[in-house]
């Protein structure tokens, strides 16, 4: 079996590939194949922008009897539309992002100064709060509009629509690397249709391999990289190269090969080898002729964490509050149906290794703790945790629980006494941690969450790899509109259910 086969990836040629797998790459159609979906998103982005600005200034601006209404609407549209396309929102890989607020409000701020300059040079005369209260829908249609272009992207990508045809080049290693990373998900808009090596190594893929490069960068051969990469993506009609730099594959000859990738007319990618590294934490920057490519360490203190802090204190104390009369049904529901306590609590391992006390409602049976050895053989989750679909512990009313995620409300508490926040990796039990190595202890370099990525991507269905690959991704790229996000998806997770048991 093939390595895109195993990972479900998309792959084209390949002899172990199934036939739902070759309908997942797009056809050959030349460079313009996906001019049309690319074309109509712009269209839509600009009459979205143009319209958001131009309707409520114009008729807010002349039902308050502002001078010049129309030069206004016309003025602000004008400055919102050059701000984003100084920003490049209208080309084709600004909507590929899932980050919609910040950017759009940066914008927008942006926009609020360029056109009070266009104002007092054009001579208009406007009140700055009618201004400001007018331009605020063209602010919510832009976070929508960006929302919903991601999530149509999502879904047609998953369909092999607006995808690019993509070779690589590099050493076989190199290769397989990539395309490991590309083959854990779909979401994205590349599909491998072969790769281009440099040397005699051979590759654990399946995926074409239509020309080979020299080793050495120095031989005769080496200089006609170009001619046969050039060949290679126009046998595969590849839109885009992706080049893995190595040993073997220098600076010098990756520029010589950039050279004549964009005189032929075809664009071209570095993969710099970094994984899972968020864009916020990338800076670039010149020294001495040389690309420097600073990664900013995750945010461990400053004003970000004390914004975190003050949130978990006072999102804690706000939501016992609110949630009181759930309190309150939840434990005469527990009591009323079965013996024993209504609160339950664990030993669980905290930031850096602290252990602490975290609190549920009470979902087993009260000697739930002494039948989990008999019940070992029956774990349905690999790696460090325990799980079990059909639970025989489980009480009825605490299924309804679990499915529901009510049963982790107490835990409330434990944020409100800074054991835990409201979003960060799950907490794990002491015996779970003994069995750790290096790369899983850094879950625990932050604190553990009430919910957090392994909570709204499926929780208990997702593999422990896939668990522990989520919770360095949290720790290793944490911002504070992250946690914001994560909280807004809980709702809708607690409300599907999927992965609770």
């Amino acid at each position: 079996m093939g390595l895109f086969e195993a990972a479900g990836a998309r792959v084209i040629d390949s002899p172990a590939g199934t036939a739902a797998e070759l309908d997942r790459v797009p056809e050959r159609g030349g460079k313009g194949r996906n001019k049309p979906t690319e074309r109509r998103l712009r269209q839509l982005a600009l009459a979205v922008d143009t319209g958001g600005v131009l309707l409520p200034v114009g008729l807010l601006c002349a039902v308050t009897q502002q001078p010049q209404p129309l030069l206004t609407a016309a003025l602000a549209s004008a400055s919102w539309l050059a701000v984003g396309a100084s920003k490049n929102r209208y080309s084709r890989e600004e909507p590929a992002g899932d980050d919609a607020v910040l950017p759009v409000l940066r914008d927008w701020l942006t926009m609020l100064g360029v056109l009070a300059v266009v104002c007092v040079a054009a001579r208009v005369e406007v009140s700055l709060k009618v201004c400001v209260l007018a331009l605020l829908p063209c602010l919510a249609l832009g976070v929508a509009r960006r929302k919903l272009v991601h999530r149509y992207l999502l879904a047609i990508r998953r369909r092999a629509q607006a995808l690019r045809r993509v070779l690589i080049v590099g050493e076989a290693g190199a290769v397989d690397v990539v395309l490991a990373e590309l083959a854990h998900r779909t979401d994205h808009e590349y599909v491998v249709v072969g790769s281009c090596l440099v040397g005699e190594e051979t590759t654990d893929s399946a995926v074409p391999v239509p020309a080979r490069l020299a080793s050495d960068g120095n031989t005769p051969e080496a200089a006609l990289d170009g001619e046969t990469v050039l060949g290679c993506a126009a046998e595969l009609d590849a839109d885009l190269v992706f080049v893995a730099p190595g040993r073997q594959l220098s600076a010098a000859r990756v520029r010589r090969l950039a050279w004549a990738l964009h005189d032929g007319g075809r664009n071209l990618a570095i993969l710099p080898g970094l994984i899972d590294v968020s864009q916020h934490r990338v800076r670039l920057a010149k020294a001495a002729g040389l690309t420097v490519m600073h990664i900013d360490p995750a945010a461990r203190r400053g004003m970000p964490v004390l914004l975190k802090q003050i949130t978990d204190r006072l999102g804690a104390l706000l939501l016992l509050m609110l949630l009181s009369p759930v309190f309150a049904l939840v434990a005469a529901a527990i009591r009323l149906t079965s013996s024993g306590p209504v609160f339950y609590w664990q030993i669980r391992v905290g930031q850096d290794l602290m252990p602490f006390r975290m609190w549920k409602f009470r979902t087993m049976v009260v000697t739930a703790d002494r039948m989990r050895t008999a019940l070992e053989a029956s774990n349905e989750h690999d790696g460090a945790m325990f799980k079990i679909r059909r639970d025989p512990r489980v009480t009825p009313v605490g299924r309804v629980l679990r499915r529901f995620s009510l049963d982790e409300l107490p835990q409330l508490f434990n944020v409100l006494a800074g054991h835990m926040s409201l979003v960060g990796p799950r907490p794990p039990l002491p015996e779970e941690v003994e069995r750790y190595d290096g790369t899983e202890l850094r879950r625990l370099s932050v604190k553990p969450g009430l919910t957090g990525l392994w909570q709204v991507s499926g929780r208990s269905d997702l593999t422990w790899d896939e668990t522990v690959a989520l919770d360095l991704s949290y720790v290793d790229n944490w911002s504070y509109t992250r946690d914001i996000g994560v909280l807004v998806r809980t709702v809708r997770a607690v409300v599907d259910g999927r992965g609770a048991y």
